[in-house]
């Protein structure tokens, strides 16, 4: 089966600790998100799947920020998620290699993105997912794939949210809609 790995918001501002809005850092680091991520890569490069990393941002002026979003409303009078700046770098320690790196708008990786278009183009019937945080990105674009009908995969160990317990509800929920699996599980994969 065609699949892809798809990784969302592993930067700086939102899972690093010295980022901006970085609600989810404490549980990404206990965790150990990042080296459990660049696991999932090697085994993605290893099975040649398509690898697609997303991330949010705004250009200088915030001008595709929604100023009345609850979420994104104040994150310019922050400085966070500008595009260029070190907040929306990668983590330092996350393992990218040649991976497709998309720009979202807002929180699901289908809005506003060539995501789809990617996932088409190469005939992807699968998609693994993670990302920071389980509870808005991964949710978010794990229902935007279930509509557009593709077989979805979370890899619940490099998810991480605001604590384990608001993680563990999201991934609850996502059961309905998508196979829960390990790290370890990838391997197997057909």
């Amino acid at each position: 089966m065609r699949t892809a790995f798809i990784g969302l918001d592993y930067i700086i501002d939102i899972m690093h600790p010295e980022g901006k809005i970085a609600r989810s850092a404490t549980h990404a680091l206990e965790r150990d998100v990042i080296k459990k991520v660049n696991e999932a890569l090697q085994i993605a490069t290893l099975k040649n799947w398509l690898k697609i990393m997303v991330k949010v941002g705004f250009s200088a002026h915030y001008v595709e920020q929604p100023k009345h979003s609850p979420v994104f409303g104040k994150i310019h009078e922050l400085g966070a998620l500008k595009l260029g700046s070190e907040g929306t770098e990668f983590h330092p320690d996350l393992h990218i290699g040649n991976s497709l790196v998309l720009v979202k708008p807002r929180i699901s990786a289908f809005y506003g993105t060539a995501l789809d278009a990617a996932l088409r183009a190469n005939q992807i019937e699968r998609i693994i997912l993670g990302g920071v945080s389980t509870s808005w990105a991964v949710q978010s674009t794990a229902r935007d794939a279930h509509d557009r009908d593709y077989k979805i995969y979370i890899v619940e160990e490099i998810c991480a949210a605001v604590n384990q317990e608001e993680h563990l509800s999201s991934i609850q929920l996502m059961e309905k809609i998508a196979t829960i699996v390990s790290v370890d599980e990838l391997k197997s994969l057909v």
